[in-house]
């Protein structure tokens, strides 16, 4: 079992930045798959970003060109970068892990949540 836990959520401006951070632990091993989902009351959970052990990163395209995603293998932890946030990024971030290369074939792993709130 893999245990996943975020930090860096908060408040900012509109055009502001935040760094997001999430420190997988217990049966790493078994990750491939890790990345940032987000959502708001009433919506479903929607994929950000998504990042491979190899490192080859996948992002949606209302955060491509704002958002980076990174990992260190050797931490057990990846990282959402967001830059030019805009108050359409209000929401929870949730990290997740999963066993493929890809979270459409499933996720095993989530985290617990950290929000982040862009005020305009």
């Amino acid at each position: 079992q893999v245990q996943l836990v975020e930090s860096g959520g908060g408040l900012v401006q509109a055009g502001g930045s935040l760094r997001l951070s999430c420190l997988a632990s217990g049966s790493i091993f078994s990750v491939n798959v890790m990345g940032w989902y987000r959502q708001v009351p009433g919506k479903q959970r929607e994929l950000v970003a998504q990042i491979t052990r190899g490192g080859s990163p996948d992002y949606s395209d209302s955060v491509k060109g704002r958002f980076t995603i990174s990992r260190d293998n050797a931490k057990n932890t990846v990282y959402l970068q967001m830059n030019s946030l805009k108050p359409e990024d209000t929401a929870v971030y949730y990290c997740a892990a999963g066993s493929s290369s890809t979270f459409l074939l499933g996720i095993s792993s989530w985290g617990q949540g950290t929000q982040v709130t862009v005020s305009s």
